[in-house]
């Protein structure tokens, strides 16, 4: 890694701890293999591993024979930017955003009303109104709050409430 660094080796060969802490400007190139199987956040933070200097950069994805469609998006996304938001909020639409309140990392919500996704501005409204709401009584102890401290306590009988954890 040292002689990496420095100059004295042209080519490093590394799993995917490089992009944990590595900063080497003079990288170049990077060639992830079998690019499909990465999560488009982990292939942002591969990508950001080259280019830090003033040299045009080059990150190739290579993709194994069994590319699947989400596969084929996910890398088509890769291509189109290089805005973290941009993959995010793709991310956000192709895989879900999992168990808000658990331990699921993707997956569609069950909700009654609202898709996280297409209603982003009704979902921010809320979102504001349940902090002002918070901010103003914690512990939901007002009258006009008491539905919300009901189902509140409904819902954390039926499943764990992570949220308290830390």
């Amino acid at each position: 890694m040292q002689r990496f660094s420095k100059g004295e080796t042209c080519i490093l060969v590394s799993t995917t701890v490089i992009e944990v802490g590595i900063d080497i400007p003079n990288a170049t190139v990077m060639v992830i293999e079998n690019a499909e199987r990465f999560g488009l956040s982990q292939l942002h933070q591969l990508r950001g591993r080259v280019g830090r200097g003033g040299e045009q950069s080059y990150c190739i994805l290579m993709s194994g024979n069994k590319l699947t469609s989400d596969g084929r998006q996910r890398l088509d996304a890769m291509v189109a930017t290089t805005d973290g938001f941009e993959l995010a909020n793709f991310d956000l639409k192709l895989r879900g955003p999992g168990d808000l309140q658990g331990t699921q990392q993707s997956g569609v919500l069950d909700f009654k009303i609202a898709d996280i996704v297409k209603d982003e501005k009704l979902v921010a409204y809320t979102r504001d109104l349940a902090r002002r709401i918070l901010d103003a009584d914690p512990n939901l102890s007002r009258p006009e709050n008491s539905i919300l401290s009901q189902r509140l306590q409904q819902l954390m009988k039926k499943e764990k409430f992570w949220g308290l954890i830390s």
